[in-house]
């Protein structure tokens, strides 16, 4: 083996020993609204980029931010939502859940 080829081949093991970089409290937040979303919303929602919601009058999350600012939603969230489509549940959320799913719908608006 050449010098330059172990060299190359020690620099790319040292890569694979690195911790991968933290997450970030906003990434946090984003895949905990995505969990939430998923088990909380995609019975009738589509929460995710494609896809049709199973209940045709549920939006879709990720055009939720073209009807309303979803980052106003916290207080519904967390008092309760009453309105929506005909047939959706009352839903409540703490504080720290609304933010997540806040955070979730906003990474959907990219």
């Amino acid at each position: 083996m050449r010098p330059a080829t172990i060299l190359l081949a020690g620099l790319l093991g040292s890569f694979a020993i690195l911790p991968a970089a933290p997450a970030t409290a906003w990434d946090r937040h984003v895949r905990q609204g995505e969990t939430l979303a998923r088990t909380s919303c995609a019975r009738c929602h589509a929460v995710g980029r494609l896809g049709e919601s199973p209940l045709r009058a549920a939006p879709p999350f990720r055009e939720l931010h073209t009807r309303y600012p979803v980052e106003d939603l916290g207080e519904a969230l967390t008092e309760g939502i009453r309105t929506g489509h005909p047939s959706m549940p009352e839903f409540r959320f703490d504080p720290d859940q609304a933010e997540d799913l806040i955070a979730y719908l906003k990474s959907l608006e990219r």
